[in-house]
C-alpha cells in the first residue's frame, strides 16, 4: 500500500496527475455548455419575438378581413332576392263614364293590396364591384404596412435588451480580469509583509479594492438577469445565467431605405386611383335581369277587380347622373390627397435620411473610439505590469498598484462598451433603414 502510495506522489506520476486534472478543469465549462447552457442568436430572438407579440394577431385579423371584404363584394354578382308587400287605400279608383248596352264594367275597390318577389341579377355595373374588390385587397396591404410599422419599434427594443446582455457579459469577463489582477496584488503584498519590508495596511487596502471588484460584478449579475427576464418575457421562453447570447457579426450596409411606410405611402396612392375609377364606375349606366311574381288586387289585368297571381320580367336600366354635380369636387379632393401624401412621403424620407446622416456619424466615432481603445489598452497594460514588478520589490505602495490597475481595467471596459455601442449602433441604423430582418 506504501509503495503504491509513493509511486502515485512520485514527480513523473504527479505532473502526470496534474496534467489530467489541468484539462478537466479546462474541459469542465466546455462539458457544462454542452449539458446546461444554450446558445441564441439576435436572428432567433427576432422571430420568436414577433411570433409572441399579441400585435403580431391582427395580421391573420387583417387577412381575414380582406376576404370577407371581397368575398362580400364577388356576392354582388349574385341574384338579389327581396319580398315587398303593401296595402292601399286609394280616394279615387279608376270609374268609367260611359255605359255599353250588353256590357258591364268591373267597379275597382278603394283598398288594394299586394304582395310579390324580385328577383334582380346585375348584368353590366359598370365595374363598381370590380373596383370594390382590387380596394379591399390594397387596403390589406395598407393595415399589414401599418403593422410592420409598429413591429419595427419592437425590434429597437430587442436590441436594446440583447445588446445590453452582450455588454454585460463583457464586462462580467473583464471584472474577472480586474480580479485576477487584485488577487495577484495580494499576493505580493502579503510577501513582502511576510518578509518584513511592507505594511500590513498594503495587503487591506488590496482586500477592499478585491470586495469592491466582487461588489461591482453581484451589481453586474443581477442587471444581466433583469436584461434576461425581459427579454425572456419577449420570446415567450425563460433566459437564465446558463444561456449564451451569441454575440452578432457585423450588419452588411446599405443606404436603400426598405421601410414599411414606403409600400404603405405607394398603395394609399392606388386606393386614391381605385377612387377616382370608382368615380367613372358610378356615371356609367347599370344593366340588369329582373323577375317579379306576385298576388294582389288588382293583378295585371285592368280589367278585373279579383285578387290575382301575376308575373313580370325583362331587362333594367339605371342611369344616376346625379353624382355629375360633385363629380368636379370629388376628383379634386382626390388630387388633395394625393398631394397630401406626396408631403408626407418626403417628410418620412427626409426625416430618416437626418436620423441616418446622426447614426453615421455615431457609427464613424465609435470606429474611431475602437481604434484608440487598443492603443491606450497597450500603454495602460504596460504601466500595469511595470506597476506590479515595483510591487513585488516594494518600491510601490498599493495604493499606487491600485490605480494602475484601474486605470487598465477603465481602458477595457471602455473598449468594451465602445465595441457593443458600435454594434448596436449598426443595428439601430439597419432598423432604421429598414434591413433589420436582412
Amino acid at each position: 500500500m506504501n509503495k503504491m502510495f509513493k509511486a502515485r506522489i512520485c514527480p513523473t506520476n504527479q505532473k502526470k496527475w496534474f496534467s489530467i486534472l489541468f484539462v478537466l478543469l479546462m474541459a469542465g465549462p466546455f462539458l457544462q455548455a454542452a449539458k446546461g447552457q444554450s446558445a441564441i442568436t439576435i436572428g432567433e430572438v427576432y422571430n420568436l419575438a414577433l411570433k409572441n407579440y399579441p400585435l403580431i394577431k391582427q395580421r391573420d385579423l387583417i387577412a381575414k378581413t380582406k376576404e370577407y371584404s371581397v368575398s362580400n363584394a364577388s356576392k354582388g354578382y349574385l341574384p338579389a332576392f327581396s319580398v315587398n308587400g303593401q296595402a292601399t287605400y286609394q280616394s279615387a279608383v279608376t270609374t268609367f263614364p260611359f255605359k255599353v248596352p250588353g256590357l258591364s264594367f268591373p267597379q275597382y275597390s278603394r283598398d288594394q293590396y299586394k304582395i310579390f318577389g324580385e328577383l334582380d341579377q346585375v348584368i353590366y355595373d359598370g365595374g363598381v364591384i370590380k373596383t370594390q374588390k382590387q380596394t379591399a385587397e390594397v387596403n390589406e396591404v395598407i393595415q399589414q404596412q401599418s403593422l410592420e410599422v409598429e413591429l419595427y419599434a419592437l425590434y429597437d427594443r430587442v436590441n436594446q435588451l440583447f445588446f445590453g446582455a452582450l455588454l454585460i457579459n463583457e464586462q462580467l469577463k473583464q471584472n474577472d480580469l480586474l480580479k485576477a489582477d487584485v488577487q495577484n496584488g495580494i499576493d505580493k503584498a502579503k510577501a513582502l509583509v511576510a518578509n518584513g519590508t511592507a505594511y500590513r495596511s498594503s495587503v487591506d487596502e488590496l482586500s477592499a479594492q478585491l470586495l469592491q471588484t466582487d461588489q461591482a460584478r453581484i451589481e453586474l449579475v443581477a442587471a444581466k438577469k433583469a436584461y434576461l427576464n425581459m427579454l425572456g418575457l419577449f420570446i415567450n421562453s425563460p433566459l437564465d445565467e446558463n444561456t449564451i447570447l451569441e454575440k452578432p457579426a457585423e450588419p452588411a450596409f446599405t443606404d436603400a431605405i426598405t421601410r414599411p411606410e414606403l409600400l404603405s405611402y405607394d398603395f394609399q396612392k392606388k386606393t386614391f386611383a381605385l377612387q377616382d375609377k370608382l368615380l367613372n364606375a358610378q356615371l356609367m349606366p347599370h344593366f340588369g335581369f329582373f323577375a317579379q311574381g306576385g298576388y294582389g288586387r288588382p293583378g295585371l289585368n285592368p280589367l278585373s277587380n279579383d285578387f290575382q297571381w301575376y308575373y313580370i320580367g325583362g331587362l333594367k336600366l339605371s342611369w344616376n347622373l346625379g353624382s355629375l354635380y360633385t363629380l368636379k369636387n370629388q376628383r379634386l379632393l382626390l388630387d388633395i390627397n394625393r398631394k397630401n401624401l406626396d408631403v408626407q412621403k418626403e417628410t418620412f424620407l427626409f426625416n430618416t435620411g437626418i436620423t441616418q446622416k446622426q447614426q453615421t456619424a455615431d457609427i464613424e466615432k465609435d470606429i474611431e473610439l475602437v481604434k484608440k481603445d487598443d492603443a491606450i489598452i497597450a500603454l495602460r497594460e504596460s504601466v500595469k505590469k511595470a506597476a506590479s514588478a515595483q510591487l513585488e520589490n516594494g518600491v510601490l505602495s498599493a495604493h499606487d498598484y491600485i490605480n494602475e490597475v484601474n486605470a487598465e481595467d477603465q481602458a477595457r471596459q471602455n473598449q468594451i462598451l465602445h465595441r457593443m455601442q458600435l454594434l448596436q449602433a449598426q443595428y439601430s441604423y439597419q432598423n432604421t433603414t429598414g434591413n433589420i430582418k436582412n
